[in-house]
C-alpha cells in the first residue's frame, strides 16, 4: 500500500496478510472482515475505522493509534499493542485473548464483557474507561489507572491492584473478592463501603 494518508476507503473483505505499515493514516476506513492477520504497524493512525469480524491475529502495532475505532467480533488473539493509544475505541464480542498490552492508553475506551482473563494489564491506561461486566479474573493490574472507570459487576477476583488507581465508586462496584491490594488500597476500600479506619494503640 503506497498512499500515506487514506479517507473513507473500503478494505471489506481485503487481503492485507503480513503486510507491513509505517507512518500510514486512515481516517473512516472499513476494514470489515479483512483479512489483516500478521499485520505490523509502526506510527500509523487509525481515526473512526471500523473493523467488523476482521481477522486481526498475531497483528504487531508500535506506537500506533486506533481513536474511536470500532471494532466487533474482530480476532485479536495474539496481537500486540507496544505504546500504542486505543482512545475511545470500543470492543464487542472480540476474541482479545492471549493479547500483549505495553504502555497503551485505553481511555475512554468501552470495553463492556471483554474477557482478558489472566492478562498482563501493568501500568495501563483505564481512565473512565467501560468496564462493566468485564472478566479480569487473575490479571495483573499493578500500577494501572483506573480512575473514574465503570466497573459495575467487573470481575477482579484474584487480581492484583497493588498499585493501581481506583476511586470509591469503583471499589463498590466491582467484585474484588480474593484481589491482593496494598495497605493504602485497603483503607480506601474500607472508607468507600463507610468504614472508619484507626490505627491501633488509641485511648484505652
Amino acid at each position: 500500500m503506497n498512499d500515506t494518508e487514506v479517507i473513507g476507503e473500503d478494505y471489506a473483505d481485503a487481503v492485507l496478510f503480513k503486510e507491513s505499515w509505517e507512518r500510514r493514516s486512515f481516517d473512516r476506513c472499513d476494514f470489515s472482515e479483512a483479512d489483516m492477520r500478521g499485520l505490523v504497524t509502526k506510527g500509523c493512525t487509525f481515526t473512526n475505522c471500523t473493523f467488523r469480524s476482521t481477522d486481526l491475529g498475531d497483528s504487531k502495532h508500535t506506537a500506533t493509534a486506533f481513536r474511536s475505532c470500532t471494532f466487533d467480533r474482530a480476532v485479536l488473539s495474539g496481537a500486540s499493542f507496544t505504546s500504542c493509544s486505543l482512545l475511545g475505541s470500543s470492543f464487542t464480542a472480540c476474541v482479545l485473548r492471549p493479547i500483549s498490552l505495553h504502555e497503551t492508553d485505553l481511555t475512554l475506551a468501552s470495553l463492556v464483557r471483554v474477557n482478558l482473563r489472566k492478562v498482563d494489564l501493568r501500568g495501563l491506561r483505564f481512565r473512565e474507561a467501560n468496564l462493566n461486566e468485564a472478566d479480569l479474573r487473575d490479571t495483573d493490574l499493578r500500577g494501572a489507572d483506573l480512575q473514574a472507570a465503570r466497573l459495575l459487576g467487573t470481575n477482579l477476583a484474584g487480581a492484583d491492584l497493588r498499585g493501581a488507581r481506583i476511586d470509591a465508586n469503583g471499589w463498590v462496584q466491582a467484585k474484588i473478592a480474593g484481589a491482593t491490594v496494598d495497605l493504602t488500597m485497603a483503607v480506601a476500600f474500607a472508607a468507600a463501603h463507610g468504614l472508619t479506619v484507626e490505627e491501633l494503640g488509641g485511648d484505652s
